[in-house]
């Protein structure tokens, strides 16, 4: 388990406590992060272009990560500035500034780019321009980017519901609802809509719940994790990681918990094995890969409990959630520095410090170009090439 003393200050919520990660490395550190190691450097990462984007993470813990779609890729700020950039070039198509303290963040699609705030609101701003078209009322802060069919937006909160919002109006249109421990991780997992027409998401209780996105009816629920302990520390067993459809299939982690996979329509377990991650996680080369609490990148074999190969050299570096891109896998860690590892066999490949002060928002990748969204608000496109 990973100690207390890594989380930080304990956020009141209610009857509830968000232990809040954001202190994980000061004077005091009982495991402190591992020194970066010589490795032999295979790969470069070229910078094509970076795009200044408000005071980036802010002041607060926050995620927020940018999101592309079509050609452009769009980016929000604590502090509220939005932009939207083309990916090809790295030109600002356009720059918009709201007067709110950003938390959950960014959707993109179906003409909207969605946005939560500290002040439980959803933002819909259109695509094209960047104008404001509604704001949408929810329970609480809204800490993982709202998502959208065209149809509803479906934004998860810190208070653990579920809440769709009519994509044209921001009206909403239901709500579900889960019990809450009473001690979590400062974040959510971000809802995905799925092309069986239902929204799927993961909570702070360790289960994941399907309900149809037309009217919130519950479908299923399953457990990705079952609280053991005798304290309340020891039971937090979240479900923080962005969830990876794969087919038919949907995958979950939770923290001090398990991987599991879940058919997507039956909520049947489909695969599962013991895990402790509040990342995300991604797949290639026949393997999935992970990011564990402390810091490991490992591959499992898919459909097996058979560990292809773990990398610890990154320990205790809060590194982020594994991207694939071509035959690499990326993370990036709390001092700014992304690496490349092989997907053969997990060793680093190369490296390169995109931005001084740490990122916390996972990577995105398309074709053979890596985006990374520094804490500073550095948004930067990397381009894999060869030695």
């Amino acid at each position: 388990m990973r100690p207390l003393a890594l989380f930080g200050l304990a956020l009141s919520l209610g009857a509830c406590a968000n232990l809040n990660p954001a202190n994980w490395f000061g004077d005091d550190e009982v495991n402190p992060p591992a020194e970066l190691q010589d490795y032999e450097q295979r790969i470069n990462l070229r910078r094509d272009w970076s795009v200044s984007v408000g005071d980036g993470q802010g002041d607060i813990y926050n995620e927020l990560v940018p999101a592309i779609d079509g050609d452009s890729i769009y980016a929000v700020s604590a502090n509220g500035n939005i932009v939207a950039v083309d990916i090809a070039s790295g030109n600002t198509r356009w720059r918009t500034r709201l007067d709110v303290t950003v938390t959950g963040g960014l959707g993109a699609g179906n003409g909207l780019v969605l946005l939560g705030t500290q002040d439980a609101e959803v933002i819909a701003l259109r695509q094209l321009d960047g104008e404001e078209l509604w704001r949408g009322r929810v329970t609480s802060e809204v800490l993982s980017a709202p998502q959208t069919n065209g149809d509803i937006v479906v934004a998860q909160t810190v208070d653990d519901k579920l809440i769709a919002l009519d994509a044209d109006s921001g009206e909403r249109r239901w709500i579900y609802e889960t019990t809450q421990p009473p001690l979590t991780l400062r974040g959510t997992s971000k809802p995905l809509i799925t092309p069986a027409g239902t929204v799927v998401a993961g909570f702070s209780n360790g289960t994941l719940v399907s309900v149809n996105a037309a009217d919130g009816v519950y479908r299923w629920e399953q457990r990705v994790a079952v609280p053991e302990g005798r304290y309340d520390i020891e039971r937090v067993i979240d479900v923080d990681g962005d969830l990876l459809i794969d087919g038919n299939r949907i995958l979950a982690a939770s923290y001090q918990g398990n991987l599991m996979a879940f058919d997507i329509l039956s909520g049947r377990i489909v695969w599962g094995m013991s895990a402790s991650s509040y990342h995300g996680m991604d797949r290639g080369f026949g393997n999935l890969y992970y990011a564990s609490d402390s810091s490991h990148v490992v591959a499992v074999r898919d459909n097996s409990e058979d560990v292809v190969w773990e990398n610890e050299e990154l320990l205790n570096r809060a590194i982020t959630a594994p991207k694939a891109i071509n035959n690499y896998l990326a993370v990036a860690d709390f001092e700014g520095y992304v690496h490349l590892l092989s997907q053969i066999d997990g060793s680093v490949v190369g490296r390169v410090r995109a931005d001084n002060d740490g990122v916390r928002a996972n990577l995105l990748s398309r074709n053979n170009r890596l985006f990374v969204y520094g804490n500073s608000g550095r948004l930067l496109s990397l381009t894999i090439q060869q030695n």
